[in-house]
């Protein structure tokens, strides 16, 4: 969001911008909680889905350092999802960067469920190179 103040009005209120390249963005680091699943569907074309762990360390109140791990449910689409396949696996740390998409669904009993996912648009691998 950009903040910029109007300075051609006497009472100079502040105009918000809205920047659209940011709207619904998500960035993480993290390391692959699986393999990558991999299926073809609507005429060839390749969805990848898997797992990202981000890990967070504190301290709490008593001083003690805590690791808190947020498990995170990826999708790629198409190249995207090629390049996945070809490249990462369980274990590896990647940057991913996509969309929050919400899902509802109504279960085997008949209870409504939901559930985020995360497509990815862009990943990059990190850490150590393999030889």
């Amino acid at each position: 969001m950009t903040v910029r103040n109007n300075s051609n009005l006497n009472y100079k209120p502040l105009i918000v911008e809205v920047m659209n390249t940011i709207v619904n963005k998500v960035q993480l680091i993290g390391h692959l909680g699986m393999d990558p699943e991999v299926r073809t569907i609507n005429e060839g074309r390749k969805m990848a889905k898997f797992s990202l762990a981000t890990n967070e360390n504190y301290k709490d109140a008593a001083g003690k350092m805590v690791e808190n791990t947020q498990w995170h449910n990826l999708i790629a689409w198409g190249k995207t999802a090629e390049l996945v396949e070809q490249l990462c696996a369980k274990g590896k740390q990647v940057a991913v960067e996509g969309k929050l998409v919400n899902n509802s669904y109504t279960d085997k009993d008949g209870n409504k469920r939901y559930s985020t996912d995360i497509h990815i648009n862009e990943f990059k691998l990190l850490g150590k190179k393999e030889s």
